[in-house]
């Protein structure tokens, strides 16, 4: 954590292209998973997004309470 606040403060470009790269792999790995838990179901394309959508409302609304 330390690592990247100091990345942060000192090359804030090289921190918000980390932080987005790790973002955008985080999200394609949580999309890969639901696509393998729903794929037998035979459902649409569009059912893992849908599904992380859900999850991660949920999460964000249980934190504001």
């Amino acid at each position: 954590m330390n690592f990247l606040r100091q990345l942060q403060a000192e090359r804030p470009a090289l921190f918000w292209i980390v932080m987005l790269l790790g973002f955008f792999i985080a999200f394609q790995l949580i999309l890969f998973v639901a696509a393998l838990i729903l794929g037998p179901f035979g459902l649409p394309g569009w059912a893992p997004l849908a599904l992380v959508v859900v999850v991660l409302v949920v999460v964000a609304r249980s934190q504001q309470r």
